[in-house]
């Protein structure tokens, strides 16, 4: 006669073998852990480099504002102003060059002093930009149904990529030959790369105050805006760690 096995039981037995295997692993895979040296000849490091370059983009933000007791009308009116100026900025637009977009359109009440709605007020935006700024300083004169409102400088994309592949190259470099000379400094004799972070940034692309530009509009709508792009600073920096051997 066969015993008999008592399943449920041995399914438990079984179970709690599996889960004594797996925390004796893990206890055995943290005390090997506890026990590792800590590294040794492990130097933290950090280079820069800048390269200054012309500003190539420039984007000219113009606006309008109406207001009324009607919202309705405020509304046409604004559009209105919008499509005139749109359809002015599209005779210029090219790819790249002068892109035409528009931006925000808000309408929103106005308020007496006993919360009572005694009008409306809204503004519309018209954003172009390009890297042709004369063709866009001439566009600003033609339009006539809006005001300037912000004017920024800055680097197109293609620049951009261009400018952080180059200071990027020398930031590298001298990370490379600072970790050389530091380790011999200490006594080693060669630097190798053991984790690194490369970062670019841009400073320099400062809007213009709008309140010049709005008195200068408002004055004579037929003249082209003046435009000096100046210059714009891209930094690289490399950081990280490297072992000395």
């Amino acid at each position: 006669m066969k015993p008999t096995i008592d399943r449920p039981r041995a399914t438990i037995r079984r179970s709690a073998l599996l889960a004594a295997l797996v925390g004796l692993a893990a206890f055995s895979a943290s005390a090997q852990q506890a026990v590792l040296p800590a590294p040794q000849g492990v130097l933290g490091l950090n280079a820069s480099a800048s390269v200054e370059v012309a500003k190539d983009l420039l984007t000219i933000t113009f606006t309008a504002t109406r207001e009324g007791t009607d919202a309705a009308t405020v509304q046409t009116q604004l559009k209105q102003a919008l499509d005139a100026a749109l359809a002015e900025a599209r005779k210029a637009a090219r790819p790249e060059q002068v892109e035409v977009q528009t931006g925000n359109f808000s309408l929103y009440p106005r308020y007496a002093a006993k919360g009572a709605i005694n009008g409306w007020q809204g503004t519309a935006e018209l954003v172009v930009q390009g890297r042709d700024m004369a063709a866009i300083s001439q566009l600003s004169g033609r339009i006539s149904t809006m005001t300037i409102g912000r004017v920024n400088y800055g680097l197109s994309r293609e620049a951009t990529q261009k400018v952080e592949a180059e200071v990027a190259a020398q930031a590298i470099k001298r990370f490379q030959a600072q970790a050389t000379e530091m380790a011999r400094h200490f006594g080693y004799q060669e630097a190798t790369v053991r984790e690194v972070n490369v970062q670019t940034n841009e400073v320099g692309s400062i809007p213009i105050a709008p309140k010049t530009y709005m008195r200068a509009a408002a004055a004579q709508m037929d003249e082209a805006l003046p435009v000096e792009a100046g210059k714009s600073t891209v930094t690289a920096t490399v950081s990280g760690t490297v072992q000395m051997k």
